[in-house]
């Protein structure tokens, strides 16, 4: 690690194999939290490279728990975190959207380092019991479309580097990995990020592999289409800047996406969704996610198309039915 950090140190970067081995060694212990916080800290202060993160996430899902769920055709709905905002869960509650709407989701997630409630922390708020039974997970996905995979029974690395990341409180390069170490490796992925280097950068990782995928990211600064501000898609098919009016929907008002103090008063707003009693923002702002996932898996079909299959989801209360499903399945 010495070795390591001085290279970093003098600015210069790793190769994918040295990543890879960095990360397996991580993952085995052989490094103390200081050598890990230093290291950490050494991503904050410059962007990390294709290569780099090509080898990171290739250790990572070499020592992931693998899951045989080959059945479905799933997407995962998921932020990179760090953007500052303290947004309630809008990724976890728009993936219940998705799932309402008839689609397979297999949300990966974790406790929140950066924020106050991450999607790990809300899924324990309503009860859920976090699993590595692959029959329990095939279960809840066939019969409430969606399961949920809390990240640090996953993958081992996560696990060591947690109690670091939650010290420091910043974000840093595992928000970044986070995203892309899915254990199941989805067919799909709607990833917001906080900001354009980022969505470049993964622009580029996920034209190396079969992905279909959308990044999102809103131009003041939330890694999720927050309907704040402008916000930039890319995919496959290039990128295109979007504004609220476009979709025909008002822009929203910051305070209102805050998710509070507290998990508990962060779960109060994503109830307030599926029980269609939240803020115009706050709905509006969970639609126009999902939207962009079931576009991600339809892209045949329209943006109003996928908008109304969004809002219906929630106003019919099967958003409200998947995830009472979900938690029948999961608690």
């Amino acid at each position: 690690m010495k070795i390591i950090l001085q290279k970093l140190f003098e600015h210069q970067t790793l190769e994918q194999k040295e990543a890879q081995k960095l990360l397996y060694n991580i993952a085995k212990g052989e490094y103390n939290s200081s050598q890990i916080a230093s290291l950490i800290t050494t991503f904050l202060m410059r962007s990390i490279t294709v290569e780099e993160l090509n080898g990171f996430k290739e250790a990572l899902l070499n020592l992931r728990v693998i899951l045989p769920i080959s059945d479905f055709d799933v997407i995962d709905i998921v932020g990179t975190g760090g953007d500052g905002k303290n947004t309630f869960n809008i990724s976890t509650t728009s993936s219940f959207v998705v799932a309402g709407a008839g689609y397979k989701v297999v949300k990966h997630g974790n406790m929140g380092m950066t924020s106050i409630s991450g999607a790990s922390n809300l899924m324990q708020e309503c009860g859920v019991k976090f699993s590595t039974d692959a029959d329990k997970i095939k279960n809840s996905l066939d019969k409430s479309n969606i399961a949920y995979l809390h990240a640090p029974l996953f993958n081992p690395a996560m696990k060591v580097v947690s109690p670091i990341r939650k010290e420091l409180g910043v974000r840093t390069l595992f928000n970044i990995l986070g995203p892309l170490i899915n254990p199941i490796l989805p067919k799909y992925q709607l990833l917001g990020v906080y900001n354009l280097s980022l969505l470049k950068l993964y622009t580029y990782t996920y034209q190396t592999n079969s992905t279909n995928f959308c990044v999102v990211h809103s131009l003041d600064g939330y890694d999720e289409i927050s309907l704040t501000d402008q916000f930039m898609v890319a995919n496959r098919y290039g990128e295109h800047l979007y504004t609220p009016s476009e979709l025909n929907l008002p822009f929203s008002n910051a305070k209102e996406l805050e998710g509070g103090s507290t998990p508990q008063e962060a779960s109060k707003i994503f109830f307030n969704i599926l029980n269609n009693k939240a803020t115009p923002s706050q709905t509006n702002t969970v639609i126009a996610n999902a939207a962009f996932a079931i576009h991600t898996m339809e892209a045949n079909k329209s943006l109003e198309e996928c908008i109304d299959l969004a809002r219906n989801s929630i106003t019919s209360g099967k958003t409200k039915n998947a995830f009472q499903k979900f938690i029948q399945l999961n608690s």
